[in-house]
């Protein structure tokens, strides 16, 4: 008897042997993920759950936290409420608002902002407000001097001047405006113009507040004092300072340049201000502190400008005495608020919305502010920036971008179609209620919202292999680095978390990683018979496996496998016949898995 011939079915097999991250576009790799939880890259190319998340223990354990800054300095720095605590210490007689903080770093000294005070953690008895005001409220005397504060001899005050004069002899000549003092000489019997003068203004207490070089504006100059009515109202320099050291203030004057023909006196209250500019962001680089501010002055003007303090002194922003350590102003040409804020490669840089502005030079008389038109930071998402590898990533608008000194490049294609919001309805703080951003190591972390479900999303990207990883819904505050670990604050608990670190085993994990649409490519009525995953599972971990067939949005059940020992072992999956289906895989437990 004859039997037919059957042709053996032809089967191929196909290796999947690295794992290319988070992808949430409609078609996707074959070794990519279309959704996740709480993976990470840390045994690539092998898929593994994170390291479990510690808390930070807090000084005062009882009661109710409420962090509202943090930064890392040699130990960490953050504000509870109203109290700056460094290394869990609390700093006591500096009592800040209770409202989101920016700290910012400037060699031993910590700048709190807005509310414009500062702290040397090195000696934490210098501590205090960078704006200072001083009223008089007795005599105040004014009289002309040298530099230095040492008074002149007597001057004679006239039109013409003096007859027999002597070596050295002072003449104020009063027929110019302003009257010009003026000192013979008698080796070329000419009178020789002093060209500054200087005044010494002397009252109890007035140099307790002011150092020298400040920047101080003068008010409340007695109407009468003609010739000093040009110091009314504007900011001068003190080129001296003196305060008693027996602390009593009763020898304290201060110096500035002015012409007086006599000694004057006032009662009337004269008023002295060292003021900081109202700044949206403000940074440290190459020892002056950077802010900028669009919107409402101090004055009530309306300014889109960017500043610099006095160089290595974050107290003054108004001195203009022609030095390469003045203070610095400069207004920009660009439309809308400034977003962002960073010191990158030794360079300020300025972000809105569709452009940034940097800063080159390293004196006023030569800095410059170059405008590139490019994807800027999204509103709302100014504590996105981070630094990487010398490489700044920042969300914008569109996505998250790397910048890395030439032109801004989208890196969240991964992403797909949801975009993400630098911006949360929630809160009054338009420019740094959004998305927030941390770095650690070769990772960037970024919390941020979704504009389809209005859920927070933290994820990671790798900066070594490129690739994207979700990891949960926490949104997160503040990040930053200290000591090789990640710390942020998770805004749903207050709490104080260490991103990465592994030791501290205060969290119940579970994790997935859903596939993308897998057999779309496959032709001619073939099937996928059977899936091998091959993985390694710690006692105590438990992992399952699910299947959607045909987009029908119902997972079956493809099994489930609990830890017992450590060891490497494959699982069979063996799909039913159909068009295409998903993978679904979530694991929990005490233990660990890499799936290979």
């Amino acid at each position: 008897m004859k039997f037919s011939t059957l042709n053996e079915a032809y089967q191929s097999r196909e290796m999947v042997e690295s794992f290319g991250g988070y992808n949430h576009n409609l078609r996707i790799a074959e070794n990519e993920f279309y959704d996740m939880t709480n993976l990470s890259p840390d045994y690539l190319p092998a898929i593994s759950p994170r390291k479990r998340r510690g808390t930070y223990a807090y000084a005062v354990n009882a009661g109710v936290h409420n962090p509202n800054g943090l930064i890392a300095k040699d130990a960490l720095c953050y504000v509870d409420g109203i109290t700056l605590y460094i290394n869990n210490y609390a700093v006591t007689g500096l009592t800040l608002t209770n409202g989101p903080k920016q700290l910012i770093s400037m060699g031993a000294y910590l700048i709190i902002m807005p509310d414009k005070k500062y702290v040397n953690t090195k000696d934490l008895t210098d501590k205090g407000d960078i704006e200072a005001t001083w009223k008089s409220s007795g005599t105040v005397t004014y009289e002309l001097c040298r530099v230095d504060g040492s008074e002149y001899e007597e001057a004679t005050a006239s039109a013409t001047e003096p007859s027999n004069p002597s070596h050295m002899m002072l003449w104020i000549d009063t027929s110019q405006n302003p009257h010009v003092l003026k000192q013979y000489s008698e080796t070329t019997a000419m009178w020789v113009s002093i060209a500054t003068t200087y005044i010494k203004i002397k009252a109890t207490g007035i140099a307790s507040a002011f150092s020298q070089y400040d920047g101080v504006k003068i008010s409340g100059i007695d109407p009468e004092l003609e010739q000093l009515q040009d110091l009314e109202g504007q900011v001068s320099a003190l080129w001296d300072a003196y305060h008693d050291e027996d602390n009593s203030g009763a020898g304290d004057y201060i110096v500035v340049i002015g012409m007086l023909d006599s000694v004057s006196t006032q009662t009337d209250t004269l008023t002295l201000e060292r003021k900081m500019p109202n700044l949206d962001f403000v940074i440290e680089s190459e020892n002056r502190l950077w802010g900028c501010r669009y919107g409402t002055a101090l004055d009530g003007s309306i300014v889109n400008e960017i500043y610099a303090s006095k160089l290595g002194d974050f107290k003054n922003w108004d001195v203009f005495m022609g030095l390469s350590s003045d203070s610095y102003v400069a207004s920009c040409g660009t439309d809308g608020p400034f977003t962002g804020a960073i010191a990158h490669l030794g360079y300020p840089l300025f972000f809105k919305e569709d452009c940034l502005h940097k800063v080159y030079g390293n004196f006023p008389s030569n800095f410059q502010i170059q405008t590139t038109a490019c994807k800027g930071v999204q509103k709302g998402a100014g504590k996105s920036l981070a630094i990487v590898n010398e490489r700044l990533y920042y969300k914008s608008r569109n996505g998250v971008c790397v910048y890395d000194g030439s032109l801004p490049a989208e890196i969240s294609s991964a992403f797909g179609d949801i975009h993400y919001t630098g911006v949360d309805s929630n809160n009054t703080d338009a420019l740094r209620n959004g998305a927030v951003a941390g770095s650690n190591k070769n990772r960037y972390y970024i919390s941020m919202k979704s504009e389809v479900d209005n859920t927070w999303n933290l994820f990671l990207y790798d900066t070594a292999t490129g690739l994207w990883f979700r990891e949960d819904n926490t949104r997160a505050d503040d990040f930053c680095s200290c000591d090789g670990k990640l710390y942020f604050t998770d805004h749903d608990t207050s709490q104080i978390r260490i991103a990465d670190e592994g030791s501290v085993q205060t969290e119940v994990l579970s994790w997935s990683a859903e596939t993308g649409v897998l057999g779309m490519g496959i032709p001619d009525k073939e099937y996928v018979s059977r899936i091998l995953i091959r993985m390694t599972i710690s006692t105590g971990h438990t992992v399952n496996f699910y299947l959607e067939y045909d987009s029908s949005g119902t997972w079956e059940s493809a099994g489930q496998i609990t830890g017992t020992t450590m060891r490497s072992f494959v699982l069979p999956i063996r799909p039913k016949r159909c068009d295409h289906f998903r993978l679904k895989m979530t694991g929990s437990g005490a233990g660990n898995v890499k799936i290979h």
